[in-house]
């Protein structure tokens, strides 16, 4: 499928995260469930959502860990979301085609009037980006915000996705991954942007630009 992907999906649009730069304060989680809440879709579902074993779904999520050896040890935070595979395993389990990949822009998206919700796709995701949506009974997942990236009511500034638009600190990139011309693309090259799990041979479109190796430890507080 490989051969097959990369002469059909010229073009791929995708996230670069810039890990450095990510404070984990949850904006881009907060904007992508506001704007897939608000669209034609409708709401995405939140069960008890103020008691105690409250339960959601989520297309953007955040990951914070600690790395690193003490006394050199670093706080991570890690947004996870659909990194939009260029051979997309969820793809070709899907019994329905619910579950496909664009040919004009490399997203990969889901046919809510397809979807049996029999979640193979979510089981062969080795990166755990399928959202069951316990209330409309069909799987989910980040859409890169196709609704909102084309949308000529727009302002040209605002065509991105909502977490984009949200992050304070421009953590997040997007654009055309196979464009060498494009800033992610760039990106990616002067800072060695890489893929998440590459061993698993999915191909995905969203890079990770690593953190840069932090300033060492002084025993001296003066200045």
């Amino acid at each position: 499928m490989g051969e097959q992907a990369e002469a059909t999906f010229a073009r791929q649009l995708a996230l670069v995260i810039d890990l450095d730069v990510c404070v984990g304060c949850h904006a881009c989680v907060t904007s992508c469930k506001q704007w897939n809440t608000s669209g034609a879709a409708g709401p995405l579902s939140d069960q008890s959502a103020y008691g105690a074993q409250p339960s959601g779904t989520f297309f953007n999520r955040v990951q914070t860990y600690e790395a690193g050896t003490f006394p050199a040890t670093d706080t991570v935070h890690f947004p996870k979301s659909c990194l939009h595979c260029q051979d997309p395993p969820c793809v070709p389990v899907c019994p329905t085609g619910a579950s496909y990949k664009r040919k004009e822009d490399g997203v990969v998206l889901v046919d809510y009037d397809k979807c049996i919700g029999c979640k193979y796709c979510s089981w062969a995701c080795p990166y755990g980006a399928r959202e069951f949506d316990e209330q409309m009974r069909v799987m989910t997942k980040c859409t890169l915000c196709v609704d909102r990236i084309y949308d000529r009511g727009l302002p040209e500034g605002d065509r991105q996705p909502a977490c984009v638009k949200a992050c304070p600190t421009g953590a997040r990139l997007f654009g055309d991954v196979n464009d060498p011309r494009s800033p992610v693309s760039q990106a990616i090259a002067e800072r060695g942007g890489y893929e998440l799990m590459p061993e698993w041979g999915t191909r995905p479109a969203n890079r990770y630009l690593p953190r840069r190796s932090p300033a060492a430890p002084t025993s001296d507080p003066s200045p």
